[in-house]
């Protein structure tokens, strides 16, 4: 059962409490991602989440990762579009202290000069190794090309120019925006202690910041179907095409799950056996669907060499086409629903990723279902919906992405 309390200041804390299991997930979910940053701000989110580890008023950044070691725990952060999560996993009864650590990080960071230099090539590193990882780049380019000139399209880690702007002064100031209580939420999941939560509410629940955030940001991208190459030392090609997908609370949502899990979610789906299995025409291929607030793509990937680029693209193409004139069978969308539902209850049994999944809720939608509630909205996807939402989605022109071998013809 989750349970949620509201403080005083608007934060949330929800929890929920698993007895059977020896550990506690602790993490603090922030609604503020790099969507929400200026141009000028841009990976600004990203090194804040960084900082956070670089030391406090009483703890060094060495302290804190000996801390964690000696009570055999461990912690960690990530940075998305939309939000920011600080998290650790510990034993039970070293719940305590993993969350004053966390607490003592949130709001006691000293964000000294020396550690935002070092930092900041720390960064830089980041961005030159996803850089040199055409796989992972190919879709950096996509993403900044079709939602050009709005926030979402931009990288989660910045560009060097940014990087190299950011000051103390910047960090404080993007905080006391974001980093409010109603934008916060504590979700702790495992064997919690007795009295944790409430003195989660006694650190967390009394802070306050005057600033709000700016709501331009959230400003509805528009998805331009562009065409975009570039060239990299590498021996594959790399392809990438993009539609328009679904909003995350959008009503049909499930249906679009169902969907992608049939067309290239799965080694038994559609791009899988058609591409890697009947043709032999790339070893990676695959498609995802990315939700956020307002907007979402359904994207395809495939990486194959340059000579075969044409045929890849054809074949994805054809698939594609297969789809729309036959449609898929009642069987596929069936055993596509089956797995969902596994994977639902197998991605569970982790207490991170019930506090995953109670600090996502919690901010998305405010409200949490049952695994019983959710299965049944799976349940309640058709075939004629999903096939709906296929024809509605590949009617549009995609944007793609290319990444090709130099000195390649294609």
């Amino acid at each position: 059962m989750i349970k949620k309390i509201t403080c005083n200041n608007g934060l949330r804390i929800v929890s929920e409490h698993i007895p059977h299991v020896r550990s506690v997930a602790v993490g603090i979910w922030v609604q503020a991602g790099s969507r929400y940053e200026l141009p000028e701000e841009n990976g600004l989110t990203h090194f804040i989440e960084h900082m956070l580890f670089k030391g406090t008023g009483k703890r060094t950044a060495k302290q804190i990762a000996e801390e964690f070691d000696r009570i055999g725990g461990n912690i960690n952060a990530f940075t998305s579009k939309e939000n920011t999560c600080y998290y650790a996993k510990v034993l039970d009864h070293h719940a305590s202290h993993a969350v004053e650590i966390l607490a003592d990080m949130f709001f006691h960071s000293v964000f000294d000069p020396i550690e935002i230099e070092k930092e900041r090539q720390v960064v830089l590193e980041e961005i030159n190794m996803v850089e040199d990882t055409p796989d992972d780049i190919v879709h950096e380019y996509l993403w900044r090309e079709m939602y050009e000139d709005h926030p979402l399209g931009a990288p989660i880690l910045g560009t060097e120019e940014t990087l190299n702007s950011f000051t103390k002064d910047m960090i404080l100031s993007y905080m006391e925006k974001h980093y409010i209580p109603e934008n916060v939420v504590i979700s702790v999941a495992g064997n919690i202690p007795e009295g944790l939560t409430a003195y989660i509410e006694s650190l967390f629940g009394n802070f306050t910041y005057t600033k709000s955030q700016d709501s331009s940001a959230f400003a509805t991208p528009v998805m331009k179907p562009i065409y975009t190459e570039n060239s990299r030392e590498t021996e594959q090609a790399h392809l990438c095409l993009a539609y328009p997908g679904l909003a995350v609370k959008a009503d049909n949502i499930y249906s679009l799950v169902i969907l992608n899990n049939i067309l290239g979610g799965s080694m038994s789906s559609r791009l899988f056996q058609d591409i890697r299995e009947d043709k032999g025409l790339a070893y990676s291929i695959y498609s995802y669907h990315s939700s956020y607030e307002d907007t979402g793509i359904l994207a395809i990937y495939g990486g194959t060499s340059s000579k075969q680029l044409n045929e890849l693209q054809s074949s994805i193409t054809n698939t594609i086409q297969t789809i729309i004139q036959n449609g898929f069978t009642e069987t596929e969308v069936a055993n596509a629903k089956e797995q969902m539902k596994g994977n639902l209850l197998l991605g569970l049994e982790s207490t991170n990723a019930r506090m995953s999944r109670n600090g996502k809720n919690e901010l998305l939608y405010g409200k949490h279902r049952s695994l019983d509630e959710v299965s049944e909205t799976i349940d309640e996807v058709t075939l004629v919906s999903v096939m709906d939402l296929a024809k509605e989605i590949f009617s549009h022109k995609p944007a793609i992405s290319i990444i090709m071998p130099k000195n390649a013809d294609h």
